[in-house]
């Protein structure tokens, strides 16, 4: 066999060999192992030199207070576009003028990574097996590779702190990752507080269009399992239909035909599938074609746009900002006391140290967190 086929079948084994000493630590409450991508143990604590590699790597160590540690970045942190719904890079305009050491997506260039002034300490990577392996990674460059799970805020929300803890530990952060920890979990529990009355069979029927998903669709495109519904109780009729049988489905495709047979209360358009363009976007489709005028959400202007958060893999922070709006629309007298704008800085505030609800909002046309023009 190759030694490049060796390497990749190493590097993959110790990658899975990782992430289980990862769950078991999570599942047992023991503190979180550090290893490397070859599994062994990491010794380097208060890394001031690192860089992260892979979908939303760099957004943790954002959240960790640490992108003064970072000596290049990825090439997706250097482009310039009309559209940005990165909260983190927002906030952190510096990323685009800095040294880039491989492609998005996890596809590093060990050359580039081996010419890098200071070299860093510790390579972070949220997707261990794209470009070369962790394992083969570390190989190539001699550098400590500390795979990640990214982790959600739903069924994968163990494997999310996992990784913050492990970040933690090697940068010197363990305070602020449980900071941030908490964070999400007080706000989970305020928005479940805010409707725990609520009977879910009451509960107005919802569906949101337009979600990106390696790049922007239309209004078809969907998230069964789309957070913000989950963490205020609604009747998302894309999970609820029976067409979907997962609630991890990350994406799905629904007919036209079967979102006027749904009919549904309310109408969410996340504003990612603005990208298409004037003519061809979910906000187009929605304002022309005369199936989606015979809904009952349209008729009534009940059609709302949300702030993209499936941009590089998913943004926490619209995630939570997301939900707030939602709740607001769907039940006013429990969210009376909430702006909905003025939350999402709060929480962009907290965990990138800027507020750019407003910068993103400009962005996408001031539609987040506002109705529809349909007409």
């Amino acid at each position: 066999m190759a030694l490049s086929e060796n390497l990749l079948r190493k590097g993959i084994l110790s990658a899975l060999m990782t992430f289980s000493l990862l769950l078991a630590a999570s599942v047992c409450g023991a503190k979180t192992p550090v290893t490397d991508a070859l599994g062994n143990p990491v010794t380097i604590t208060n890394a001031q030199h690192v860089i992260c590699s892979g979908s939303g790597c760099l957004r943790l160590l954002v959240y960790l207070q640490a992108q003064d540690r970072i000596v290049a970045v990825d090439d997706i942190e250097t482009r310039r576009r009309s559209f940005d719904a990165r909260p983190y890079a927002l906030a952190n305009p510096q990323f685009k003028t800095m040294p880039i050491f491989g492609e998005f997506r996890g596809h590093d260039n060990p050359e580039l990574i081996l010419g890098l002034h200071p070299q860093p300490q510790i390579i972070f990577k949220t997707n261990p097996a794209a470009g070369y392996d962790a394992g083969e990674l570390q190989q190539k460059t001699g550098i400590t590779v500390v795979p990640l799970d990214y982790g959600n805020l739903t069924d994968k929300r163990q494997a999310l702190y996992t990784s913050l803890r492990i970040m933690g530990e090697v940068l010197g952060k363990q305070q602020r990752a449980e900071e941030v920890i908490a964070f999400f979990e007080d706000q989970i529990a305020q928005l479940a507080k805010r409707c725990e009355s609520i009977n879910t069979a009451d509960a107005p029927s919802v569906f949101l269009g337009g979600v990106a998903f390696k790049g922007p669709h239309g209004f078809q495109s969907t998230e069964p399992a789309y957070p913000p519904f989950m963490f205020v109780k609604t009747r998302n009729l894309a999970l609820e239909s029976g067409k979907v049988n997962s609630t991890t489905m990350q994406n799905a495709n629904i007919s036209k035909e079967m979102i006027v047979v749904w009919n549904p209360d309310y109408l969410f358009l996340d504003l990612a599938t603005l990208q298409l363009g004037e003519e061809t976007s979910g906000l187009h489709e929605l304002q022309t074609d005369p199936a989606y005028a015979t809904l009952h959400a349209v008729k009534r202007d009940a059609a709302y746009g949300v702030l993209p958060y499936n941009w590089y893999t998913q943004n926490f922070g619209s995630i939570l900002a997301n939900a707030w709006y939602t709740g607001t629309l769907l039940y006013p007298d429990a969210f009376a006391d909430i702006d909905p704008a003025v939350q999402a800085d709060r929480i962009y505030t907290f965990l990138v140290g800027k507020p750019v609800f407003a910068e993103m909002n400009a962005m996408f046309g001031g539609l987040a967190f506002s109705p529809l023009p349909l007409r």
